[in-house]
């Protein structure tokens, strides 16, 4: 048999444009241009480009005062920011990128400065750098130069900037805080006072009244060197000239006294101080070690209340997270009953402590608990004076019971979600095997509740541990420790110590505040960790 060979396939006609035209179609025509752009691509362009924005505008305002480490977060935020969203291959950082921006700004961020703080003695006195506590010690340390005369004076405004303009020798003199006096030939004079300078407002009188603190305040140089002095006014109508009684010398970096002769040195604790020990005020931010950290143990005044309130901080949270489970797997187990009627209405009920605010809560029982006024004295104890809030062992009996009221109900909604979990089966059959109801509770209920709400305990410790609305709303930390420099009660936690020694002391200390925030993120992420590696051998059940 012979294979003849294939034939050559013949040449396909192109399809006609239309019946029976037998011409091929055109070709279509390719688009140079690249893809069409989606309206989603326009929206993302115009939002980019708004973040661009405001991002550029804070690029320029740090750099025009300076703020490098702002800048330069800024710029590589900015540059992460256009990278991930212009980018066809970035996709999963488009959904990273929020999410690390306010990390990054409001956790790391806060966490860095608050241990920057902790080694400094940022605070009252010590608040800003040695150049502004200069010149404060210079300003305030003023008298009135002797012979010097009264001369009319004319408040003048820049924007925001404020100036004095003056008349003296029937010359014009015009300076700011910034900018000595210097003479200014074209200004308006009538009566003997300015009246007009041109680049300047004059106030009227009732402008100068609406500004008073800061035209009080203004000392406008009258020559570069601090010496000479600087012009002032009590009333924006009539200046005189001051002089600083401490003179600064920028050679030796001392105060002098020129009245008595006194020099004043600059130290390591960030203020100029004599001989006699004697100190000027303000001083600046220097970096002082360990020393917040020890302050507590080695002030006299403090080692008892800090060391009560340091156990006490953990007695409360135990103690607390003790209770409010123990009484919330009892009710759960109760109500778990289905033999129980109207239990989901019981449950509900058992639920409001928990819905309603608890600062709110705190403050109803603060003044509930009130020995002379409050309900439970006066009504439910037949007028009993018992001091629920201001006897230093009741006070904190008092803490842990109204803290059992607002917690029980959160660990009754977990105990009660991990008992519907549990195998009905394997009760039963225990119960088959002649387990009793305390057996069955301890050999399974608890393991297997614990597993689930393990983890859960460990996050109310720490919430306890930090539980800062409790204290401050019902007790206010008192009753307060007498003789401390701070004002420390009795039922205070470690972090509402925090919030008196930075804010309600008289004397604001942040750095010593700041050394205690470090103090308690460690503690709380030291027994956290413990806590969640205990929970593992758990998860064996």
């Amino acid at each position: 048999m012979t294979i003849s060979p294939p034939s050559a396939r013949p040449a396909e006609t192109p399809a006609p444009t239309e019946p029976g035209a037998g011409t091929p179609a055109p070709r279509r025509r390719l688009d140079f241009g690249g893809p069409r752009r989606s309206t989603g691509f326009w929206v993302k362009l115009v939002l980019v480009a708004v973040a661009n924005a405001f991002g550029l505008s804070g690029i320029l305002s740090a750099w025009a005062v300076g703020q490098w480490a702002i800048l330069i977060f800024l710029v590589v935020t900015l540059a992460f920011v256009d990278w991930a969203y212009m980018s066809r291959r970035a996709v999963a950082a488009k959904y990273l990128v929020p999410g690390l921006i306010f990390l990054v700004a409001y956790q790391i961020f806060a966490m860095a400065y608050t241990g920057y703080v902790a080694f400094t003695n940022y605070g009252d006195g010590h608040n800003s750098t040695k150049q502004d506590a200069i010149e404060q010690i210079s300003a305030q340390n003023e008298v009135r130069l002797d012979g010097s005369p009264t001369f009319p004076l004319t408040v003048l405004a820049q924007g925001d900037v404020l100036g004095f303009a003056v008349v003296d020798g029937g010359r014009v003199e015009v300076g700011s805080a910034d900018r000595p006096l210097e003479p200014v030939d074209d200004a308006t004079v009538e009566g003997g006072r300015v009246t007009a300078v041109p680049g300047w407002d004059a106030l009227t009188f009732l402008d100068v009244a609406d500004r008073q603190a800061e035209v009080v305040a203004l000392r406008v140089p009258m020559s570069d060197d601090p010496a000479d002095g600087s012009v002032r006014t009590q009333d924006g109508s009539s200046g005189f000239v001051a002089v600083p009684v401490l003179q600064y010398d920028a050679e030796t970096d001392t105060f002098v006294n020129t009245d008595d002769g006194t020099v004043y040195h600059a130290s390591e604790t960030g203020n100029f101080v004599s001989d006699d020990g004697t100190e000027l005020t303000p001083g600046w931010r220097v970096g002082v070690g360990f020393a917040n950290f020890t302050s507590m143990v080695t002030d006299p005044r403090m080692v008892g209340p800090f060391a009560e309130i340091f156990t006490w901080t953990f007695v409360f949270a135990l103690v607390s997270v003790v209770l409010t489970f123990g009484l919330g797997i009892f009710l759960a187990i109760a109500f778990n009953d289905p033999r129980l009627k109207g239990r989901k209405v019981i449950r509900s009920l058992l639920i409001l402590p928990y819905a309603f605010p608890g600062f709110l809560s705190a403050l109803v029982w603060a003044g509930m608990l009130n020995d002379r006024f409050g309900y439970i004295n006066v009504v439910l104890l037949g007028g009993a004076d018992i001091p629920w809030l201001t006897d230093a062992v009741m006070a904190k009996v008092s803490v842990i019971l109204v803290n059992l009221w607002l917690g029980f109900p959160y660990m009754f909604l977990i105990c009660t979600g991990a008992l519907q979990a549990i195998d009905a089966d394997t009760i039963d059959a225990a119960r088959i095997d002649g387990a009793g109801r305390f057996q069955i509770f301890r050999f399974l209920t608890l393991p297997f509740v614990m597993v689930s709400v393990a983890p859960l305990l460990i996050s109310s410790f720490a919430f306890n541990f930090n539980n800062f609305a409790l204290i401050y709303m019902l007790t206010g930390g008192g009753p307060n420790f007498v003789g401390t420099p701070y004002v420390v009660g009795h039922t205070d936690i470690l972090i509402s110590m925090v919030y008196s020694v930075a804010f309600e002391s008289g004397s604001k200390q942040y750095g010593v505040a700041s050394a205690l925030s470090l103090l308690i993120f460690i503690l709380v992420g030291l027994i956290s960790w413990l806590g969640f590696r205990r929970t593992r051998r758990l998860e064996e059940i």
